[in-house]
């Protein structure tokens, strides 16, 4: 009898080792998203973001190379599913072979495509910045023209890249540029719940004083590609990071 009990004391000690090895290596639970204890659109938390923008971003400007309203245009259009720093590899050959909207109309679609091969679909970009070339030439006497009804009828030119070139090339906010990483970033900070880039626009534009349109997308932009990146966003890098809620969240201070 008593080499039965001591079998069963040494089981059930063993039973409790590994119960306590199981609890020591479970991982701990990833940090849920906590609920702001305020409205997340309210006008001090919004200008909290802006300010703290501003603080990390001071000198944020558009990252496409550009000399004048028509290259901006053509730059902006081949960014489409391409980065910026590949549409700068491109354009200095492009425009110096092709520098007013005039020579790009009577510009080739092999020409064209050859030289903007590497920014993907060239072939459309070629057409859209062929068609844009003859629609400023022979609509807008070769000036791109300053409102954003006009610059949408403009081939390629769909609302976000009017409204990059109205922003930079004439200091005129009509709206807010929402990019991949503006649409990302938005969301990420409750400023919007909206499944499209035109919705989260006028989202933004509802919350945001019109003052900040043109620089907040800027600053947003460059956060998005320096800390707010798509996987592993750097939070503890991130000036935003007490005021995100964010469910994946890297770091929480």
């Amino acid at each position: 009898m008593a080499g039965t009990n001591t079998i069963k004391k040494k089981k059930a000690a063993v039973k409790r080792e590994a119960t306590k090895n199981a609890s020591s290596n479970r991982a701990k639970p990833i940090a849920k998203k906590t609920q702001p204890s305020r409205n997340a659109l309210a006008p001090e938390r919004v200008n909290a973001i802006l300010k703290a923008l501003d603080e990390a971003y001071p000198d944020a400007v558009c990252a496409l190379n550009h000399r004048t309203p028509w290259e901006l245009l053509v730059a902006t259009i081949l960014s489409a599913q391409c980065t910026d720093a590949r549409v700068n590899m491109v354009t200095p050959e492009l425009f110096r072979r092709f520098p007013t909207s005039a020579a790009m109309a009577k510009a080739s679609l092999p020409e064209l495509e050859e030289l903007i091969r590497t920014t993907g679909f060239f072939r459309n970009k070629a057409k859209s910045i062929r068609g844009a070339a003859n629609r400023i030439t022979d609509q807008f006497g070769g000036k791109v023209p300053e409102t954003l009804a006009e610059l949408i009828t403009v081939p390629g030119a769909a609302r976000k890249t009017a409204n990059v070139v109205l922003g930079v090339s004439y200091n005129k906010a009509e709206g807010v540029v929402v990019d991949t990483h503006v649409f990302r970033i938005a969301h990420r900070l409750d400023l919007t719940n909206s499944d499209s880039a035109e919705k989260v626009e006028q989202d933004l534009m509802r919350i945001l004083p019109r003052d900040h349109w043109i620089r907040f997308s800027h600053q947003v932009i460059h956060h998005g590609r320096q800390v707010c990146i798509a996987r592993k966003p750097k939070c503890d890098q991130c000036a935003l990071e007490k005021l995100c809620y964010s469910e994946d969240k890297t770091w929480w201070s």
